[in-house]
């Protein structure tokens, strides 16, 4: 029999793992070192961009480098435990191996701490490449022959298209439906739960 070409990729924060408690405890952190003033909360109402993009907004332009820097520092000790996978993660990943399928985390995350939060969460994709936003992605995904991209946020859905991957979007994180489709992905679904049997229509297609 011959082995499937199926490689799908998936992005992290709000697609496989619900990063927003970690997240608000690692600002809160840094805010309660640096004196800042930062909104947690708005902070992870909008998860996906690069880190500093979101810094940008509470530090001037010459911190930017050294309080992320920081951050990453801080992340291991107050963001990994309190993270959970999303609904269908461990689930989708499984059903892409029962297909034959490998499967790779392409995350805008520091990858480092990308793995310790997949290892944390008992989540093992065959490849994980951090630090890529949107377009960047694609470099990725051609480079293991990804077919597939399952993210939540239209930077995910530039991303697939650019590495002419199928675009799924789920309506986990900040994007909604509509949002994912103006953005051009092929197929939304409400979440990871519904994948598995999305995937399977697919291999057989």
């Amino acid at each position: 029999m011959t082995p499937s070409p199926l490689m799908v990729g998936f992005d992290l924060d709000m697609t496989l793992i619900d990063s927003r408690p970690g997240i608000k405890a690692a600002f809160e952190v840094l805010a309660a070192e640096t004196g800042a003033t930062i909104d947690t909360d708005l902070v992870v109402s909008r998860l996906g961009p690069p880190l500093e993009q979101e810094i940008a907004h509470w530090f001037p332009a010459d911190r930017v480098a050294a309080t992320a820097a920081r951050y990453r520092e801080i992340y291991p000790s107050h963001a990994i435990t309190p993270t959970l996978a999303m609904p269908g993660a461990r689930e989708s990943v499984e059903a892409i191996r029962a297909l034959g399928g490998r499967t790779m985390v392409v995350t805008a995350k520091y990858e480092p701490n990308a793995e310790l939060h997949l290892a944390h969460l008992g989540i093992e994709p065959d490849v994980v490449a951090g630090d890529l936003w949107a377009e960047q992605k694609a470099v990725a995904l051609k480079e293991h022959g990804a077919t597939v991209y399952v993210g939540d946020h239209v930077g995910d859905v530039r991303g697939a298209r650019a590495a002419n991957a199928v675009s799924v979007g789920v309506t986990t994180g900040p994007c909604d439906a509509d949002e994912l489709r103006e953005a051009g992905a092929d197929v939304v679904l409400a979440s990871l739960t519904e994948l598995p049997a999305w995937l399977e229509a697919y291999a057989k297609a």
